[in-house]
């Protein structure tokens, strides 16, 4: 039956994993198919074009293994590759990522909101967008993180390789006034007890991985897709080294579990 058939999750690295969580958390009914594109991780400096063939060639994976919906728990194959994708699959729920600027908007008191994310996702005509629907009266400053996703997936949240890079990447922003900075990359929220040690108690750090999964159950549930069952045990696949990606899952996904090649 439809409904008992899985849900779909890619990004470009294990960075999603932070939205698979909140999938799992909201809809612990649902069975999940997880694709980590570590082969090719970071996406942020790829070309527009590479990042929708390879958004292309896991959908297709995904949907082979039965995929009910797709998850695109990636800003930057969201930008490059949702639009294509939808258009490809009509009938099909499927749910991308984009950065919170509306509720970073809402919920900043200085009027200035700072922004890490890779470097695709800001200069994408999709966050321009954003920033001119949601950002009107506030100030944005947006930084770019070359290097922190590599460092997320080498399993450091907490060194001092990555403390330093971080550090050097929020020091400006909270020099600017900055009370609220939006985590514009999925790997990102996994440096969330790093972050509060860098930046003071009143400053809000806002990321989209629960509003994705709320977004996931709508779109489900108008087309009567939600699992009423069990859910089978997460599959995982990775593009890059699989046993890297084992040893990771414990931290980033509190589970340990078997990862497969990714064969494309």
């Amino acid at each position: 039956m439809a409904e008992a058939a899985p849900v779909g999750v890619f990004d470009s690295g294990v960075g999603g994993l932070s939205v698979l969580r909140e999938i799992r958390s909201l809809l612990p009914r649902e069975s999940l198919l997880y694709v980590a594109d570590s082969g090719h991780v970071p996406y942020g400096e790829k070309s527009a074009d590479f990042i929708r063939a390879r958004s292309q060639c896991i959908a297709e994976f995904l949907l082979e293994r039965g995929a009910k919906a797709l998850v695109l728990a990636c800003n930057t194959a969201t930008v490059a590759a949702v639009a294509d994708l939808r258009e490809r699959y009509p009938q099909l729920p499927i749910v991308g990522m984009e950065p919170a600027v509306k509720p970073a908007a809402a919920a900043t008191r200085s009027g200035v909101v700072g922004v890490l994310a890779t470097t695709g996702t800001l200069k994408s005509a999709r966050f321009a967008a954003l920033l001119d629907r949601f950002a009107g009266d506030v100030r944005v400053i947006t930084q770019p993180c070359p290097g922190l996703v590599e460092r997320i997936e080498a399993g450091d949240l907490m060194g001092p390789q990555t403390r330093d890079l971080l550090a050097g990447f929020v020091e400006p922003l909270l020099a600017e006034g900055c009370d609220t900075l939006i985590l514009g990359c999925t790997h990102y929220p996994f440096l969330r007890p790093l972050l509060q040690q860098l930046v003071p108690d009143s400053v809000s750090l806002i990321d989209t991985g629960a509003a994705v999964a709320r977004q996931l159950q709508r779109l489900m549930e108008a087309r009567d897709l939600l699992a009423g069952g069990s859910a089978s045990p997460c599959r995982f696949w990775s593009s890059g080294e699989p046993q890297a990606m084992q040893e990771i899952l414990p931290i980033l996904w509190g589970e340990l579990a078997a990862v497969d090649k990714f064969p494309g």
